[in-house]
């Protein structure tokens, strides 16, 4: 099996925390260079909630993302993004058209629970 990139060992993925929430707000962010959202996310009561700035405005509206269970890495740094402090990464994959298509369970899980 060939691999694209630097294989990693399980200690490195291992300390990449990739955890559920669910987005209980969202709205418009027009100060970001490129077209986004800012996001506030339930992780729970171990982590709680957390702000992401994330570029997914060609396949999602504001009103359509809240109560919505999605994948984010919470143990990166936190990123200033204009006047927005982003705390986590909202994961997803580009579509054919090169939209993002968020990641997250197809059934509701309890958030903050860790990729396993």
């Amino acid at each position: 099996m060939e691999t694209t990139g630097t294989p990693l060992s399980w200690a490195e993925f291992e300390r990449v925390e990739l955890r559920v929430g669910t987005i209980v707000e969202a709205r418009e962010f027009p100060q970001a260079r490129k077209p986004a959202f800012q996001l506030l996310i339930d992780f729970g009561p171990e982590i709680g909630r957390k702000r992401s700035s994330a570029q997914i405005t060609l396949r999602y509206q504001p009103q359509d993302l809240v109560g919505r269970q999605v994948v984010a890495v919470v143990n990166f740094p936190p990123r200033q993004i204009g006047p927005f402090m982003s705390e986590v990464l909202v994961t997803g994959f580009s579509d054919t058209d090169g939209a993002i298509v968020l990641i997250g369970p197809d059934t509701p899980v309890p958030n903050g629970q860790r990729l396993h």
